[in-house]
C-alpha cells in the first residue's frame, strides 16, 4: 500500500493523500474543483465573508474531472482505467442534468471508460463547492 501525492491537483484540505494504491487499484480521495496553489474555485463567486453568491456547476464539474485526470496520471494510471465514480452534489434538483451532460462528454464514447457510478445529494461539502468526485481506478 502506498500514498499518491499529485503535483498538479489541488492540495488536500486535510491530512490525507490524493490517492492510495492498494495492489493494482487506486482509491482517490474526494476531488473538488479548486486549482492547485490557490484558493480559486472555478465557477464560484464568494462574498466578503466567504459565502457562495453564485456558482457555475458546469465549470466546477469540468475542473473536478481535470483534477481527477491529474491525480490518475501522476499515479501512473489514466482516465481509461476508471472503474467506479462516486459523486456528491449539493443541489441534485438544479445541478444533476448539467452534471450528467458534462459527465457524458468525459465518459461516453468509443475508447472511454464506462464506469459504475453513484450520485448522492448532500447538504454541504468542506469548502464552498457544489460538487466533489471520488474515483476508483486500476493502476
Amino acid at each position: 500500500m502506498s500514498d499518491i501525492h499529485s503535483t498538479r491537483a489541488p492540495e488536500p484540505v486535510g491530512a490525507y493523500p490524493h490517492a492510495k494504491r492498494v495492489g493494482d487499484l487506486l482509491f482517490l480521495s474526494g476531488v473538488g474543483p479548486r486549482r492547485r496553489g490557490t484558493k480559486e474555485i472555478p465557477g464560484v463567486t464568494l462574498d466578503a465573508d466567504g459565502a457562495i453568491v453564485a456558482y457555475d456547476i458546469e465549470a466546477q464539474c469540468r475542473s473536478c474531472f481535470d483534477n481527477v485526470r491529474a491525480v490518475l496520471e501522476d499515479a501512473g494510471s489514466s482516465w481509461a482505467n476508471i472503474v467506479d465514480v462516486l459523486v456528491f452534489l449539493t443541489n441534485m434538483k438544479s445541478d444533476f442534468a448539467t452534471y450528467n451532460r458534462v459527465y457524458a462528454e468525459y465518459f461516453a464514447g468509443e475508447g472511454k471508460p464506462n464506469p459504475t457510478r453513484t450520485t448522492i445529494e448532500i447538504n454541504a461539502l468542506p469548502t464552498p463547492i457544489a460538487v466533489e468526485v471520488k474515483v476508483v481506478a486500476t493502476a
